[in-house]
């Protein structure tokens, strides 16, 4: 008998790799082939590839990755709908994490803090986003498809000839994802464009407006949420802002979780956090708003009254509940018609739809991920109804709800539009999933340049011996003192777990409790004509009318400092889980958010 070939644990390893590759493509292989939307086989993650059709040729990392045994039912692939970026190089990720280690610290000027829409999108360019193209009732399905994939190519090429990849934003290479947007827009008679007014710039493509009231020919309503997360004065300047450009837009403030602006502040706050009990979707700030604009744009051709005498209901409802809990409130409330759309949903409708169809007005909410469309929903209806979650590309496919019998809502899944933003205000923006990021160091840099993260958060030098001297800060040092304060270690060798303190830190400045702000053209000459405009102080007293009512309704936990009591922010830190796009961060008295983040980081700061 032979003699047995020794066999090692590193070539064990290698072969159960292996093994799982030829899986895995043999996986790929069965879904593209029985797929009844695309008849293009997937491509490996280490290949150029797309959603469907011919690749470009750039690189494309493909994000939210769901476990599936082959396909699911009704021929329905769960990986159908995901995040399609451009992939960063190892030379390009290594040049970061150098930069990271090396790169002083400096605070930014006031100039950097101000964003202008042209020097975003500049409008009239390439940086547009996907059409449908023209189709007839002639053609037949896969003749359909073939036509938008071959449509969606030259747009991709378009974009990529004109810009180097340095310049340009994440955006959505995935057709799938942007065949969601167009049916939307097919079905709705008026759209909501959510944005997070920390940076509503960043949320409003100047191309989606062009379209959606000129060759639509709808009405498009701009909601400015979280609005909580804010000065009131910056709000305001923003609203204007807004309207002085684009004049057709009805604009509304909107939060799920408001707070009372007036709460004085305690910087200690910023390691505290808040949950939220009893009635916490009723209270939601902008509500009256919408249904006021809504009514404007039908001009009585939708009966409008079941909505008006549902806020009253809520309101009432707000009033009197005694916060015995989500479960009660959620099955006290009147039941809400949900439907989820298949493929059938995605059909041609016609170049030509009725509008406000049987008496009933369909509202598409549209938006960037994680500016709180999902949340935006549960707010309206008054409990939660829509499942919500930080994580970018949560909500895969649009569904609607009648909010009363003569309102619909459609939600629709988040889309990355392209700009020329920085990358790095992107991830903290939520539109990268974090816990995805293969460099967030530079993304930490980004935000301590901004607003002082070491002061905010207390930490010390990790190569200071006296507390009390001066150090210059790198984004590697405040990743470093920020895991050291944590308690955030590696497995094995038991060394400081920078990418995890990473990764917690973008986390507190994507929930709001760092709160970076950004300013509109002009605001910081005009700040002290802002804080006394009329409108600013309408919604301080309207925030305090609605915020939440009494302490009773919230508890407060602090954030360990050593990680010896692993609470629900520590989990949060190393997986996403189902946590709130609008975290809750709004109790009076609790966290950094919950008052006025901007007041305790000063207007100057933020």
């Amino acid at each position: 008998m032979p003699r047995k070939k020794p066999f090692s644990v590193k070539q064990k390893k290698k072969q159960l790799q292996d093994k799982r590759e030829r899986k895995r493509g043999l996986q790929d292989g069965l879904r593209s082939s029985s797929n009844s939307r695309s008849g293009s086989r997937e491509r490996r993650e280490e290949q150029t590839d797309t959603s469907d059709g011919e690749s470009v040729t750039q690189q494309i990392r493909r994000l939210n990755q769901q476990p599936a045994q082959g396909l699911g039912p009704r021929g329905y692939d769960p990986n159908r709908y995901r995040l399609h970026f451009e992939r960063d190089s190892r030379e390009e990720v290594e040049r970061r994490k150098r930069a990271a280690r090396e790169q002083v610290l400096q605070p930014v000027s006031a100039e950097l803090l101000v964003l202008d829409i042209w020097e975003v999108y500049q409008p009239g360019s390439v940086l547009d986003f996907p059409r449908r193209p023209p189709w007839s009732y002639e053609m037949s399905k896969e003749q359909l498809m073939s036509q938008e994939e071959r449509s969606f190519q030259e747009y991709l090429g378009k974009i990529h000839g004109a810009y180097t990849s340095e310049k340009l934003s994440y955006f959505e290479h995935n057709l799938e994802t942007w065949r969601q947007l167009w049916r939307v827009l097919e079905m709705s008679d008026i759209v909501l464009l959510i944005t997070d007014i920390r940076h509503p710039v960043v949320n409003f493509p100047p191309a989606l407006y062009e379209y959606v009231t000129g060759e639509l020919g709808l009405a498009l309503v701009l909601v400015l949420n979280k609005v909580d997360l804010a000065p009131p004065a910056l709000v305001v300047a923003w609203k204007h802002y807004f309207h002085q450009h684009y004049p057709q837009l009805h604009i509304v403030l909107f939060t799920s979780f408001p707070r009372d602006p007036r709460t004085p502040q305690d910087p200690s706050s910023v390691l505290k956090k808040s949950r939220r009990r009893g009635r916490g979707w009723t209270r939601a700030l902008g509500p009256e708003q919408l249904l006021r604009a809504c009514e404007a744009i039908t001009a009585g051709k939708v009966d409008l009254s079941s909505w008006r005498e549902k806020i009253a209901r809520d309101v009432a409802g707000a009033t009197w509940g005694n916060g015995s809990g989500e479960e009660e409130e959620e099955e006290d409330g009147p039941a809400v018609l949900v439907e989820q759309q298949t493929d059938s949903a995605m059909e041609p409708t016609g170049p030509i739809r009725e509008r406000y169809k049987d008496g009933v007005v369909t509202i598409g909410c549209v938006g960037f991920p994680n500016v709180g469309k999902s949340s935006l929903i549960n707010g309206l209806v008054g409990r939660k109804v829509v499942s919500v979650s930080r994580t970018p590309g949560h909500t895969r496919y649009f569904q609607t709800y009648f909010l009363t019998p003569s309102v619909k809502l459609c939600d629709c899944p988040g889309l990355i539009f392209p700009s020329l933003l920085p990358r790095q205000l992107q991830v903290l923006a939520g539109v990268y999933p974090i816990a995805q990021i293969q460099e967030p160091y530079t993304a930490v840099g980004y935000l301590a340049s901004r607003i002082p993260v070491q002061a905010l958060l207390h930490l010390r030098h990790p190569e200071a011996e006296d507390p009390s001297a001066e150090h210059p800060w790198c984004a590697w040092d405040i990743c470093e003192a920020w895991a050291e304060k944590r308690g955030y270690k590696t497995a094995k060798a038991a060394r400081n777990d920078v990418y995890r303190a990473a990764n917690s830190l973008l986390r507190l400045a994507l929930d709001g409790r760092l709160s970076l702000c950004f300013q509109p053209p002009g605001y910081s000459e005009q700040k002290g004509t802002w804080e006394s405009h009329p409108e600013t102080m309408e919604l301080v007293v309207l925030q305090g009318r609605v915020g939440p009512a009494g302490d009773e309704e919230e508890e407060e936990e602090e954030l360990s400092s050593s990680c010896e009591e692993e609470g629900e922010e520590d989990r949060d830190a190393d997986e996403e889980g189902e946590g709130d796009e609008d975290t809750p961060t709004s109790a009076p008295g609790s966290s950094l958010a919950a008052r006025n983040p901007y007041a305790l980081l000063g207007e100057d700061e933020c």
